[in-house]
Order: structure tokens, then C-alpha cells, then sequence
């Protein structure tokens, strides 16, 4: 099994920057695909960005220009700058995997199969 770890969340001020990253560990080969979704009270669940490594990326009209996403391939490591942020991006934020194709990457959620346990970020 794979399982990914979040962290990086806190509060931050509107306009500030915040980093998160996802560790993975256990059995991960072939797992090229990685995401981030975020959940927000009373809302559904809302993909983020998606990357299967350069340049097979992908983001959400409402995080492009601010968010970063980025991976690093030899140790699974998954980040996600957000920069910018605004308190509409308070949320729960998951990290996601799948063992998908890279250029299969995307932001719908019904793809990925491994989910972290989240980290919260709130913007004031």
C-alpha cells in the first residue's frame, strides 16, 4: 500500500504564501500521477492542480498564476506553492495518487486511488 503524509497548512494573512508538500512512503513505483484537491465547509471536494512531472501539469482556473505545483520524482515528494492567497482558499487541502499515465494527469478526482489525511489552510 502507499500512503501520503500532508503538511505545511497553518493561518495566513490574505496576500500571503504558504507551501505545502505530500511524503509518500510504502510501494510507490509507478505511481506518476500526484494532486492536489482542497474541500472547503459545505462545499465538495474541488481539484487544485495535478502534475506527472514536467510538463505534464494542470490547474484549476480559480488557482492559475498563484499556485505551483511540483514534484519531485526520485523521492515522491509532491508541493504546492500558493502565493497570493486569498480567504477564499481556506480549505482543507488533500493530497492525491494514482498510477496513472503522466500525460493522464488531471483534476478530477475520480482518477486517483491513494489520498493523504489533509492539512488545513486558512486565509484571513
Amino acid at each position: 500500500d502507499v500512503q501520503l503524509v500532508e503538511s505545511g497548512g497553518g493561518s495566513v494573512q490574505a496576500g500571503g504564501s504558504l507551501t505545502l508538500s505530500c511524503a509518500t512512503s510504502g510501494k510507490s513505483y509507478g505511481m506518476y500521477c500526484m494532486a492536489w484537491f482542497r474541500q472547503a465547509p459545505g462545499k465538495e471536494r474541488e481539484g487544485v492542480a495535478a502534475t506527472g512531472g514536467t510538463p505534464y501539469t494542470t490547474y484549476a482556473d480559480s488557482v492559475k498564476g498563484r499556485f505551483t505545483i511540483s514534484k519531485d520524482s526520485v523521492e515522491n515528494i509532491l508541493h504546492l506553492q500558493m502565493n497570493n492567497l486569498k480567504p477564499e482558499d481556506t480549505a482543507m487541502y488533500y493530497c492525491a495518487a494514482s498510477w496513472s499515465a503522466p500525460w493522464e494527469c488531471g483534476t478530477n478526482e475520480n482518477g486517483y486511488k491513494f489520498w493523504g489525511q489533509g492539512t488545513q489552510v486558512t486565509v484571513s
